[in-house]
């Protein structure tokens, strides 16, 4: 006899990505797995969230205070309703030698959240895992939105992992700004965001601390005649004499794009790190002639040594 290994091909890597969403909508994506063996491979699609095992292996120490480096857990927001937030067609079949078989996921969250994921894992012939894809998406609640920095306020999420905010320059030395950003919608309370932006001093020309924002309008049906959002700063010249520097005080974003807004500050001659004192900043999005946030930026000087 002569043993043949099944071999597959599959159009996305390790990620898939879904974007944003409105909260109670949803969006699809397709990808294609072909058989490059010589046999007709029968497969399942598996989902990390939808395992007889979950529970059994939620017993282990949550994520939130393990290492980085030991996290195995994929499974992230889940929705209210008990259905799975990530589904797949189809689940089960074969594909013939030299074939191939597109695949549907469906993201269909149904509260806000940024956190949404899970693991696809295809197994062949009910043992082989030949392909494993991390599934994303975020889901919010209006078809504009703001990100970026740290959220000051404690999301529904709390325990979730993010990513670390973390400056070893800062640690040698160097002067330390918090910019704190207040945006609201007309129809939720105020939410507030801190950028941290950390200046070094040398001797060489000065270096502006940069961080950056996230501007958004995502693709839906309630605003399907509305091509574009428009976002606009306010009160701007405070700002510019203290140091900061927004690289667009204003514009237009497509509907399912995001933008990035860079703000940068260098400290300006008469800087005082024993010295605090607020600032207003206004960020406003309309669509459909709807203001929708506004930003009140309060700032903080500090020094580490």
């Amino acid at each position: 006899g002569r043993g043949v290994m099944p071999s597959i091909v599959c159009s996305v890597e390790e990620e898939l990505n879904m974007g944003y969403v409105i909260a109670r909508e949803k969006v699809t994506s397709t990808f294609k797995i072909q058989n490059t063996s010589t046999l007709t491979l029968r497969y399942s699609v598996q989902l990390d969230s939808l395992s007889p095992t979950r529970d059994k292996d939620q017993q282990s120490l949550p994520s939130f205070i393990t290492s980085s480096l030991q996290r195995t857990e994929f499974v992230g927001t889940q929705n209210y309703n008990g259905l799975s937030v990530f589904s797949i067609f189809p689940t089960e079949g074969e594909i013939v030698a030299g074939n191939s078989q597109d695949f549907i996921v469906t993201f269909s969250p149904d509260h806000e959240s940024l956190y949404y994921s899970d693991r696809l894992k295809v197994v062949l012939f009910g043992k082989k895992v030949a392909h494993v894809i991390h599934l994303k998406g975020a889901a919010r609640d209006h078809p504009m939105f703001v990100e970026g920095g740290i959220p000051l306020d404690v999301p529904i999420e709390s325990l979730a992992v993010t990513s670390a905010v973390s400056s070893q320059e800062a640690l040698k030395g160097g002067n330390v700004l918090a910019l704190t950003l207040y945006h609201k919608t007309l129809q939720e309370p105020v939410k507030s965001i801190l950028l941290i932006l950390e200046y070094i001093e040398g001797e060489s020309s000065p270096v502006p601390a940069v961080t950056e924002l996230k501007v958004g309008a995502i693709q839906t049906a309630q605003f399907a005649s509305k091509k574009n959002m428009e976002f606009g700063f306010d009160s701007l010249p405070l700002l510019q004499q203290k140091g900061f520097t927004i690289d667009s005080a204003k514009g237009t974003i497509e509907c399912g794009q995001v933008k990035r807004i860079s703000v940068s500050w260098v400290p300006p001659a008469d800087f005082n790190v024993s010295y605090s004192c607020c600032s207003t900043l206004l960020l406003t999005l309309e669509m459909r002639g709807s203001r929708l946030h506004q930003l009140v930026g309060a700032t903080q000087k500090l020094t580490l040594r």
